[in-house]
């Protein structure tokens, strides 16, 4: 069922807790058997109230908020037969589109408007992420591990615009997803299914509730050995919530584990690639996540208009990576038969003792291994009240919250041999450990402590018109100590107060008019601040030394918009949304290549902005819902510097390119489109499909807009379900149906750095991740 629509970013929508229902209502009754597997389209409701962003127990009216949001539903997460919410993402948000650099399904960028929430260290992340009321950017670098969540356990996401009320990292906007319990929903549902290039899968999820108390359990498993050479994916996730709820007050204790095993070949030459769209650069690519997170909220109301919502959650994190590449020593020229980092400089390993040619001329390969072990845990408070003022209806909501985290960071890059059919490592190799610290071995501890204090207040100046007004003050403590040497040693601490007001306006019954304004930052991560020096750049597998401070980004954001619906005819109903948006963001940070051999830096570039518009609309009946989204976004630097890219061919003779004022940021097309449709053939039978066209987009590491762009794309999914009995549902889907060969990802290797046999004499450096082939899945859904 298609069921997102535009509401708002209001001030009642803080991070702090997730609860099942409003605090205060009285409890639905229990069911007494569960709900049959719903077809793929129903009518969407009438909905007057924000629904459940991180913090339940604020409802507002939709119409008061001045800012945009959508809503995907648990419906939306299945809509296309399995569990899947980034899909949902990719073809039912406006606004919204997918990178994979890291050529994994699991491991894809969420990018929304310019601003992204990724897995991957090196990008910038403009988007705060929270789970079940919880932050959920991880400590280290504020990536987001979109693996460790269970999508069967998914009631809904709520994505929404810039407003500082969600903390660091929410430049662009935030997602909030909030997970089930045995009070939303009861029953018992078994999901079964596979398909192409290898997956077997299933989920289960089971709710429960009985008097005061409720119960909610949910699981998944899968493995897929992937469409391309060494690329494949293990998923373990469980999900589980305890619950208990008064007339006033709502309680829940709930645990999320994972254990995820990924593999992505990555990028590949695009000579490679002419012959061999399989196949992989160089290798290993592996990430293993080990996660595991444990909270607690409540809500509880003080008087019919003033309640007070609380959260603690505790979080582990081990992710441990290997990243294979060429050879970043080569052999001295002078004779002595030992490797050198360049020519004269002789490579050491970790007794300070010369490596010596132990190939005998190669090849040689290089490995990156990172073990990352993060300790999260937080807390947050907040108090809303509904009490008029001066006879007016008002809606204050104001809180504090905590974020800390203990990581123990350990990293080195051994040179061993090389497998000249597939470009993987052949070791265990030699650990580099160069004195002047271009390359060497990492061992630091580092602890986080964020801290957030925000008010927001939403006043009715009249029936028609409604006034926001809120801020929130931001305090970062980053400290680093070097557990080798001294040089990682230090603290930095970031401080900022992050305003934002607006207007809405009722022009007419159904139709709203908005603007406002609000000011947003993200502290520069650990990963960022050890890794900005380019004389001592680290390995895109996250290795760092001691570097030069970086500034806090800091973005200005002003949105406007109108929204509304309207019944065309008989049982249908159409939401429209038209809504634009201007963000200038100070100091942005970009991942800069070094001329070190699988290296980069981290380097503020000035300003950069992003504006553009969302159109779409939405027409639900009794068979049908159909969408149309239109997105433009214009994503600029603002300020022309100089950076280091010694793989684009454009390059100057030192490998640097000139970036001037209005050049376009890579990675993000201009124009997306998204189409959908889903029908009810019969009362059993629903078909549907899905398209999405993009525009091309620019290299990384073409900041400069040298070389061609990525050429843009159309691709069309299929999907049909088919309710055998009441219980019974079988599910079908087809994706990429006309086999479109595109991409979603482009940057620049050093080709010559390796040998490729298949391409003998290769040279171009364009290196692109290829999109999977057409694929076809299957399987079926048992309700009990």
């Amino acid at each position: 069922m298609k069921r997102i629509w535009k509401a708002t970013v209001a001030a009642v929508t803080i991070p702090c807790v997730a609860l099942a229902q409003t605090a205060g209502t009285t409890a639905p009754p229990p069911a007494a058997a569960p709900a049959p597997a719903a077809p793929a389209v129903t009518v969407l409701p009438e909905v007057n109230v924000i629904g459940a962003t991180p913090l339940l127990g604020s409802g507002v009216d939709r119409y008061k908020v001045p800012a945009e949001n959508q809503v995907l539903t648990g419906k939306d997460v299945t809509l296309e037969g399995p569990p899947d919410a980034l899909r949902a993402l990719r073809d039912e948000a406006a606004g919204v589109q997918l990178d994979n650099a890291a050529a994994n399904p699991f491991q894809p960028s969420v990018l929304y408007h310019g601003f992204q929430a990724s897995p991957l260290q090196g990008n910038a992340q403009g988007l705060a992420v929270y789970l079940n009321g919880a932050r959920f950017n991880n400590a280290f670098g504020d990536t987001v591990n979109w693996d460790l969540i269970p999508d069967i356990a998914i009631d809904r996401i709520n994505l929404e615009g810039a407003n500082p009320v969600f903390g660091l990292n929410a430049l662009g906007g935030s997602l909030s997803i909030q997970l089930k319990n045995g009070f939303t929903y009861h029953g018992a549902e078994l999901d079964i299914f596979g398909g192409s290039f290898g997956q077997v899968a299933g989920a289960f999820q089971y709710g429960r509730e009985s008097g005061n108390t409720s119960v909610y359990v949910a699981g998944a498993g899968l493995h897929e050995d992937g469409w391309r050479d060494f690329q494949s994916s293990g998923l373990k996730q469980f999900y589980g919530d305890v619950g208990w709820r008064s007339e006033r007050a709502e309680v829940h204790l709930n645990i999320d584990l994972a254990q995820t095993s990924l593999n992505g070949p990555g990028t590949v030459p695009v000579e490679l690639l002419d012959v061999d769209r399989r196949a992989q650069f160089t290798g290993p690519n592996a990430i293993n996540n080990d996660y595991g997170k444990l909270s607690l909220s409540g809500s509880f109301d003080v008087t019919d208009t003033t309640s007070v919502q609380a959260l603690a959650y505790y979080d582990n994190f081990l992710q441990r990576v290997a990243n294979g590449n060429g050879s970043p020593l080569i052999l001295c020229n002078d004779g002595s038969g030992l490797l050198c980092e360049s020519p004269g400089v002789i490579a050491t390993d970790r007794n300070g003792n010369p490596i010596p040619d132990f190939l005998m001329g190669g090849p040689y390969g290089s490995l990156a291994v990172q073990t990352t072990s993060t300790n999260g845990y937080g807390a947050s408070f907040q108090i809303s009240n509904k009490d008029e003022v001066f006879g007016h209806p008002n809606h204050l909501v104001a809180g504090v919250s905590f974020d800390g985290a203990n990581t123990m960071f350990d990293a080195n890059t051994a040179v061993g041999g090389l497998d000249l059919l597939n470009r993987n490592f052949i070791g265990p190799g030699i650990v580099i450990d160069q004195a002047d610290g271009s390359i060497a071995p990492v061992r630091a501890a580092i602890t986080n402590s964020y801290y957030g204090a925000f008010l927001t207040d939403t006043f009715d100046i009249t029936s028609q018109l409604s006034a926001n007004v809120g801020g929130r003050f931001n305090a970062a403590q980053i400290d680093i100590k070097d557990l080798i040497s001294t040089a990682l040693t230090g603290n930095h601490v970031f401080n900022r107060f992050n305003p934002a007001f607006g207007l809405t306006y009722k022009v007419v019954p159904g139709v709203s008019l908005y603007g406002s304004y609000s000011e947003s930052n993200r502290a520069p991560t650990p990963a960022e601040l050890t890794c900005s020096d380019p004389a001592a750049p680290c390995s895109l597998a996250n290795f760092f030394t001691g570097d030069p401070a970086l500034k806090q980004v800091v973005a200005r954001t002003i949105e406007a918009g109108l929204r509304g619906q309207f019944a065309p005819y008989g049982d249908a109903k159409v939401n429209w949304n038209l809504s634009a948006f201007h963000a200038n963001l100070d100091d942005d940070i970009i991942f800069a290549q070094s001329a070190i051999l699988g290296t980069g830096f981290f380097q503020n570039v000035g300003a950069t902005r992003r504006q553009g518009i969302d159109a779409g609309m939405r027409l639900t009946s009794g068979r049908w819902a159909a969408w149309i989204d239109y997105s433009y976004t214009d994503a600029t630097f603002r300020n022309g510097f100089t950076e280091s890219s010694p793989n684009n061919p454009a390059a100057d003779a030192n490998g640097d390119i000139t970036v001037h004022p209005g050049d376009r940021l890579p990675g993000i097309p201009a124009n997306l489109l998204k189409l959908g449709a889903q029908y009810k053939a019969t009362d059993r039978w629903t078909v549907g499909a899905t398209a999405i066209a993009a525009s091309g987009q620019y290299l990384f590491g073409d900041e400069a807009n040298l070389t061609p762009k990525l050429p843009a794309y159309f691709i069309l999914n299929l999907n049909t379900s088919y309710q055998v009995t009441k219980r019974v549902q079988l599910f079908a889907l087809v994706q990429n149906a006309f086999n479109a060969t595109y991409y979603t990802f482009g940057t620049f290797s050093p080709t010559t750095s390796v040998p490729i046999i298949q391409v003998p004499g290769a040279s171009n450096p364009r290196s692109l991740n290829i999109a999977a082939p057409i694929a076809a899945f299957g399987g079926m859904r048992i309700t009990f």
